[in-house]
């Protein structure tokens, strides 16, 4: 018979970690744990931690959805569990809650605790190329992370941008360029949906000098006429990310990538509604040439391990992923994740820690 628990832990940044949203100092993160009274050594553990201001399932009730599911499913009387079976027992409304699950029923089936899929990253054989992300922060904050992510060989930066003057943000990316050029050095920016409509492509002409690689969400979600318009127009490349949040219904995300036809999706799995959900969006961008991203979206490395082993199935070996969260906090689980020289690498038979 399969029974699920779950816990929680407070997750403490090693810095207030800032978006044009505000600034988040603790993250809650809920692990469910899904055991086989036939199997007592084994346990599947999956992660939901919804983003505060961002996630559709944030919120107070969120502990008790938890602890709902861990009764429905108990009270089901289950001896197997496939990950197909998830939306039966977790609504499209909870998408947290939904890869938490799928990632303790891969776990739990898996030949090895933590490995979910076989592949080269999850046997250890390859690291996976990330970009080192610059949070937001004042001038000489920025600054010292721009530094150490060059320092530590990334070849490829993401900056947060929208919360300090934009004219400040510039002199930082023309700081970054001075030191190393367009071929040295790919350079991301994310806005968080910073900027109004009416000024966000005078701020991307702004920003093409700088060789931008792509600019995620430069305006808020939910104005998809205006991102359309900006994505024919605009000098760089955009990306949706939080545009998709939300987004379940099949026919509602063809017509919205029809619709703006922008060149990047950035993939939020705890965002999306987990593993399946993931991999229907990178099929419709498939579908449609669009290219795409992964991104952990301050997950502990529970969540971060299973978003890098879903990143793995996909041939990304040339093009950084938004892996580089597993570094943030004071606590996070201990976990054989490492990055070097610009990779996240995975450790076979490594440490874990049970949370």
């Amino acid at each position: 018979m399969l029974h699920l628990s779950a816990s929680q832990r407070a997750l403490r940044f090693n810095f207030p970690a800032r978006t044009s949203r505000g600034a988040l100092s603790t993250h809650t993160a809920w692990y469910l744990q899904l055991r086989d009274a036939a199997r007592p050594e084994a346990v599947g553990l999956g992660e939901a931690a919804p983003l505060a201001g961002l996630s559709p399932d944030y919120g107070p009730g969120f502990a008790h959805e938890v602890e709902q599911l861990c009764q429905r499913f108990n009270q089901a009387g289950l001896r197997t569990f496939d990950p197909a079976q998830v939306p039966a027992f977790v609504g499209a409304h909870l998408p947290a809650l939904r890869f938490a699950l799928e990632t303790a029923a891969l776990d739990l089936a898996g030949n090895s605790p933590r490995r979910l899929y076989d592949n080269a990253f999850s046997r250890g054989q390859a690291g996976l190329p990330i970009n080192g992300l610059v949070w937001m922060g004042d001038a000489e904050f920025m600054r010292g992370q721009i530094e150490q992510k060059l320092a530590a060989g990334f070849s490829c930066l993401k900056l947060k941008i929208g919360s300090l003057d934009f004219a400040t943000e510039l002199r930082l990316l023309a700081e970054i360029r001075a030191i190393a050029g367009p071929g040295e050095l790919t350079l991301r920016v994310d806005a968080n949906g910073a900027f109004r409509p009416e000024e966000a492509l005078g701020r991307l002409e702004q920003l093409a000098p700088f060789a931008i690689h792509s600019i995620e969400q430069p305006i808020r979600p939910g104005q998809a006429a205006a991102l359309a318009q900006l994505c024919r127009h605009a000098p760089l490349p955009i990306a949706l990310d939080e545009e998709l949040i939300g987004v379940t219904d099949p026919d509602q995300q063809e017509a919205l990538l029809d619709a703006i036809a922008p060149a990047y999706l950035v993939l939020k799995p705890t965002l999306l509604g987990g593993h399946a959900a993931t991999r229907r969006w990178i099929a419709l961008a498939q579908a449609r040439s669009l290219a795409w991203w992964m991104t952990s979206a301050l997950e502990s490395n529970v969540g971060l391990n299973a978003v890098a082993q879903l990143t793995a199935e996909y041939p990304v070996s040339d093009f950084p992923q938004g892996l580089g969260t597993g570094q943030l906090y004071h606590n996070n689980v201990t976990a054989p994740l490492h990055i070097r020289a610009g990779c996240l690498h995975y450790e076979p038979g490594g440490v874990w820690e049970m949370p």
